[in-house]
């Protein structure tokens, strides 16, 4: 039993021997082998982080499509042809005018001409409004009676003016407010000066198929015309 004893504390002295000699291994890794845990961290190349540094988010990585410059948006083409243009509207002394500029051009059947109904300021009138009915007007009419006033003409026929009184029809605007002022002094004030419109012939022009040189000689003709307008037209 003793010799037992013997071998069994010799055993484990040799067990410790081999375990603290490390030929049985170590469970710290750092002893086991120091070589190699020395170059898996490399502590030259360490950085210290900061805090805020430590908790930021990573940056996502750039994408291709990020970094790859745009390509720029090309320059939008200029039209080669254009389909219709018109230019107008002229009193008939203008158009003439522009017809014979325009010739050069040389057109033929891409070039016409169309009428367009206009109005012309013929005469002003010295009026009072329309008063809703003939009985509305006629008290007006009396009204003006007691101001001295006969030269007036009751305006009944199918107009926006129906009902409505006339003081009179002048050429000219001057006119027109010279006898509304007149008028001011004999103590009517609801009097008022509107302008009478006549129908009138106007031309208008278009031209068909242009390419751009062609459309650019015309827009310089136009500009000796600048109360007239180009546009497109269909």
């Amino acid at each position: 039993m003793l010799k037992f004893v013997l071998w069994l504390l010799a055993g484990v002295n040799l067990l410790v021997l081999a375990i603290g000699q490390g030929y049985l291994g170590s469970f710290r890794t750092e002893t086991r082998e120091p070589a190699r845990l020395k170059n898996q961290l490399q502590a030259n190349k360490l950085t210290l982080l900061t805090q805020v540094q430590a908790t930021a988010p990573a940056a996502p990585p750039a994408s291709e499509e990020a970094a790859t410059p745009a390509a720029a948006a090309p320059a939008p083409a200029l039209p080669t042809s254009y389909a219709c243009t018109e230019v107008g509207n002229f009193l008939l002394a203008d158009g003439r005018r522009f017809e014979a500029q325009v010739a050069a051009l040389d057109l033929g059947d891409r070039q016409s001409r169309r009428n367009v109904a206009g109005q012309d300021i013929s005469s002003y009138m010295v009026y009072i409004p329309p008063q809703g009915s003939k009985e509305g007007a006629d008290r007006k009419a009396g009204e003006l009676k007691q101001l001295g006033v006969t030269n007036y003409f009751i305006m009944n026929e199918s107009s926006p003016l129906r009902w409505g009184i006339s003081l009179g029809v002048f050429k000219s605007e001057t006119s027109a407010q010279s006898q509304l002022a007149s008028l001011n002094k004999q103590g009517v004030h609801s009097a008022r000066v509107a302008p009478r419109y006549s129908a009138s012939k106007q031309l208008a022009y278009q031209f068909r198929d242009l390419d751009a040189a062609t459309r650019a000689r015309l827009e310089k003709i136009k500009t000796q015309f600048p109360e007239q307008e180009l546009r497109n037209c269909k």
